[in-house]
């Protein structure tokens, strides 16, 4: 009885990890609901829970193939600020992993009392830093428990794709020809892609700083002073002479001046699962398309002094790591996504494609080019993806990191006022709390002749900050039953601060119970008033006001 009882939570735990990361369920050809939730992200699950909890029926609609988001493909340090402004299930989300790792059985590359990273501290009910396979299961158990099975579909993205009658969405179709009928959409794709063919304002790239009174937005080359070149790199290809022409990557063209807007979009990487663990880790490969020439400025910089190591790795559980971006050149491929938000499926495919095979060169070239410094050289030989992560993509992770796509231009629209404390929403459905980050996104010849980076910006906020329910709710007669909770309303400098995956958690769920009160109302989304809004928030546990009270 003990094995065949032991046999069944295996093929139970299987078949969980394999809803939250490919299995879908097979949909008719039209389906008809009170919500459909478009995009698998975090926040679609969160989305999709919250509605079926409120009693209404739910189809959510995975666009990529791969359920949970950046939360299931690598962003297991979860950056947010202050852990307190997350409530919800966002946080129930968080504690259930919390209570995964303070079972022993948890750990097996790594002893419990070895790991020393954040994420784990003993006075909190959560756990902010996580296996990726941990946070697929967990997703799926609660996906499980509320009778949700994800859709797989991406929207057909020509006049057919959505059908409107006057302001209200009546149905999505999908490339594959199933339509979606619902009382309620919500847009948690990271590009916006619902929000736009439902016909939204929408802004791409970054404001002018004079467009909304802020100081941080625009163009930023003075500001950028972190992830900087730090000894002066020649850009061309034979160095000193201009007409080689300029090495991958540069632009023949310098950005504009501070604080003026362009279309430019902070870079985007691959957040990865690696380890120092034998016995758990994969060798680095050279991609297919190699090319030497993509790594000359960072090969440049290490002759020039530098010693960085151009990677961030944050320690996981079981001899693990979330690594991201570090340094002047590093897994950011600054300029090379601008066109993403607006692209077709097809285009992003390639792009995708084309960061991966970026990305892994990266990581080949740090672990065997003789001109990497032997430190730098060893490190990197020392470490290697996962086996027993994202095992049918060979340890790498599905999703690219897309920290910003399209954003709503809403009722409301957060700036940086919002995020430093100066403006304070009346009708807050969810916190901030990071700081405002933006990374960068040209890289250009400098007037020295030296190559230079252009955009980061990192400025921590004073105090978790209240977003608007404005902020989710499209412009009144643009669309009456659609909230964004993920491509929400706000500029470029603000949503550095947002795009956090709790805080999308947090919106989607407040998204989804005012979406519930238009329902039972009968009213448009622009019309929910808050006050019964801000009821139902508190009652499901969402943290509103700061200080908490």
């Amino acid at each position: 009885m003990n094995r065949i009882t032991t046999g069944l939570r295996r093929v139970l735990a299987a078949l969980l990890v394999c809803l939250a990361g490919a299995c879908h369920a097979t949909h008719p050809v039209e389906r008809n609901v009170d919500v459909c939730v478009y995009g698998a992200t975090s926040a679609g699950v969160i989305a999709a829970i919250a509605a079926a909890r409120e009693g209404l029926t739910v189809v959510l609609l995975d666009n990529d193939g791969f359920v949970g988001g950046l939360t299931t493909s690598g962003l297991g340090a979860t950056d947010v600020g202050n852990k307190d402004a997350i409530g919800g299930l966002s946080r129930s989300f968080y504690r259930r992993l919390r209570a995964h790792y303070e079972r022993p059985e948890a750990w097996t590359w790594q002893r419990r009392q070895d790991f020393r990273s954040r994420g784990l501290e003993p006075d909190s009910d959560a756990a902010w830093t996580f296996e990726p396979k941990q946070a697929q299961a967990t997703f799926a158990a609660m996906l499980s428990e509320a009778a949700i099975l994800p859709v797989y579909g991406r929207l057909d993205r020509t006049p057919l794709g959505v059908v409107k009658d006057g302001d209200r969405i009546v149905s999505l179709r999908t490339e594959d020809g199933a339509v979606v009928k619902a009382r309620l959409f919500v847009d948690c794709t990271y590009e916006g892609d619902l929000l736009a063919a439902a016909g939204c304002a929408f802004a791409v790239g970054r404001e002018a700083n004079a467009q909304y009174g802020e100081t941080l937005n625009g163009v930023q080359t003075a500001q950028a002073t972190k992830h900087q070149f730090t000894a002066r790199v020649d850009p061309y290809v034979v160095p000193g002479q201009a007409a080689s022409g300029l090495l991958p990557g540069v632009a023949a063209t310098p950005p504009g001046p501070d604080g003026s807007a362009d279309a430019g979009v902070q870079a985007y990487c691959y957040r990865l699962c690696t380890t120092d663990v034998a016995a758990n880790r994969l060798p680095w490969t050279r991609p297919d398309g190699y090319d030497a020439r993509d790594y000359e400025l960072l090969l440049r910089h290490f002759e020039a002094g530098s010693t960085l190591a151009p990677w961030h790795p944050v320690g996981m559980p079981n001899g693990k790591t979330d690594t991201n971006n570090n340094g002047a050149f590093s897994t950011d491929w600054i300029g090379a996504n601008h066109a993403w938000p607006l692209a077709s499926y097809a285009e992003r495919e390639q792009l995708a494609a084309a960061h991966r095979r970026y990305q892994q060169g990266l990581l080949w070239t740090l672990a065997n080019d003789p001109r990497v410094p032997p430190k730098v050289r060893a490190e990197f030989q020392r470490y290697g993806l996962c086996k027993d992560e994202f095992v049918a993509t060979n340890g790498w992770p599905p999703l690219l990191y897309v920290r910003e796509g399209r954003r709503l231009v809403g009722q409301e629209v957060v700036t940086e006022q919002h995020c430093m404390g100066k403006v304070v929403a009346d009708d807050p459905v969810g916190m901030g709390a990071y700081a405002m980050d933006s990374h960068n996104v040209h890289r250009y010849v400098a007037a020295d002749g030296s190559v230079r980076n252009e955009g980061d910006v990192q400025v921590r906020v004073p105090a978790p900050y209240g977003i608007p329910f404005g902020a989710l709710v499209p412009r009144r007669g643009e669309a009456s039953n659609l909230l964004v909770p993920v491509c929400c309303s706000s500029s470029h400098i603000a949503y550095g601060s947002i795009r956090m995956e709790p805080v999308f958690m947090v919106l989607a769920e407040s998204a989804v119970l005012a979406g519930a009160l238009a329902l039972r109302r009968g009213i448009p989304v622009q019309d929910v008033p808050y006050a019964e809004l801000r009821q139902a928030l508190v009652a499901r546990g969402q943290v509103l006001q700061w200080p908490v009270r």
